[in-house]
């Protein structure tokens, strides 16, 4: 069995995903992912024809986001038209889905050059959401409005599942909110020390005109004392209504877990940013790599997928980590960074001492909280992330894994080539 080689990553900058007010607010989600298939045509002059498939990661495939973005998004790049493309929905893990199933094609010999990633445009699905809301429409966690799935695997909002999680586990918001100004810090080193310039390519509009050439939504500024003033964001979510029976989010965790008092801890500065992104990698074969010489940076050492508790919903990373070093014959020590993607603030607290891991190795340049986390790209903005931190420190393997709905995750090891 062959390597899938890691050629490239790329990744747009991240813009605010507040409707009406990012600098990405006004393009189609399409135009984002073109963005960055151009840009690995150009950066490793690809014959666009030998690219053998686009495997897109794209969560809410709704609006201007459905009709396969993968395939339209190549074409939309002016790539040659026997490119196809395909879009998949893992929720947050999509990207490293994307991934996952483009070296799984390539390591069994099928295909020979894909590019694989993801987009979301979350001022477009926060505004679709609110109109769905407004429409009465059941909650996409109650199971797509089944109630019987509902009642034999409740899934809550996931801003109250974190909150149960660190309910459950005595995690406090004092802890939530020094790991969430340590995600800030870290990020606005990064920024301001270039870290994230190699994988960043500019988002221009049709005439050339730059729209965004750096990442919108960090606040390196933030203060202990900032954080401390927020209010819960769950709080009063936890208790909204869901159905006709007057089932709450709240009530929906307390079916599995009827003793757990949920308290109210996460707010805005502990949880992921809601921004508009995409993010692509291109992962070749061995041989094509030597025939058209293509330098590899990385291998793909590994990779898994697990389910767990979906009530809970956040808790898969662990169990899918160390699953995939399993698969990959390591341990934890043989992995020099960790990137867990910050969807919460609990998510990572949890996971680093579940794994009794050193804080200094793990998101070492911030993660979501800080620098946004826009679905179905993150998955591929985190393994570009990672890529670039191992080479600047000339070390050998990395880890990512994130949370996804419905209870699961992914997880994928790479390694310098």
């Amino acid at each position: 069995m062959g390597e899938a080689l890691i050629i490239d990553a790329v990744r747009t900058p991240r813009g605010s995903g507040k409707p009406g007010k990012g600098a990405l607010v006004n393009l189609h989600p399409q135009h984002l992912a073109a963005t960055v298939l151009k840009a690995l045509q150009q950066r490793n002059n690809l014959k666009t024809e030998d690219i053998d498939d686009v495997i897109w990661g794209t969560s809410a495939q709704k609006g201007m986001q459905g009709g396969d973005m993968g395939r339209m998004a190549a074409l939309d790049a002016g790539f040659d038209v026997r490119v196809s493309g395909v879009t998949l929905d893992r929720f947050c893990g999509s990207g490293i889905t994307a991934a996952s199933m483009a070296a799984a094609q390539i390591r069994s010999g099928m295909e020979d050059l894909i590019i694989a990633g993801g987009t979301e445009m979350m001022s477009l699905i926060t505004t679709i959401s609110q109109q769905e809301r407004a429409a009465g429409l059941k909650s996409l966690m109650m199971g797509s409005g089944n109630e019987r799935l509902a009642e034999r695997h409740p899934q809550s909002h996931q801003g109250v599942c974190a909150d149960a999680i660190a309910s459950m586990e005595g995690i406090t918001r004092e802890e939530l909110d020094a790991f969430s100004l340590e995600s800030q810090r870290r990020a606005g080193v990064a920024i301001k020390e270039g870290r994230f310039d190699k994988s960043i390519v500019p988002v221009v509009d049709d005439a050339g005109n730059v729209i965004l050439a750096k990442d919108e939504y960090p606040r390196p500024q933030t203060t202990a004392a900032d954080l401390a003033a927020l209010k819960p964001s769950f709080d009063q979510i936890a208790d909204m209504p869901v159905d006709a029976n007057g089932t709450t989010f709240r009530k929906l965790i307390n079916r599995r877990y009827p003793d757990l008092k949920i308290e109210a801890f996460h707010h805005a500065g502990s949880s992921s940013g809601v921004v508009d992104g995409a993010a692509a990698l291109l992962i070749a074969s061995e041989e094509y790599a030597r025939k058209h010489g293509l330098k590899a940076r990385a291998r793909i050492v590994a990779t898994a997928n697990i389910g767990d508790d979906p009530t809970l919903m956040l808790n898969a990373p662990g169990p899918a980590a160390k699953k995939v070093l399993a698969k990959a014959g390591l341990t934890i020590n043989d992995i020099d960074l960790w990137e867990i993607n910050e969807a919460f603030a609990v998510v990572v607290e949890k996971f680093i001492r579940d794994l009794g891991l050193d804080r200094e190795k793990v998101n070492v340049n911030g993660g979501a909280i800080a620098l946004g986390h826009p679905i179905g790209a993150t998955g591929a903005v985190l393994i570009g992330t990672v890529l670039d931190e191992l080479e600047r420190r000339n070390l050998k393997r990395g880890l990512i894994t994130m949370c996804a709905a419905g209870g699961m995750a992914p997880a994928i090891i790479i390694e310098r080539v």
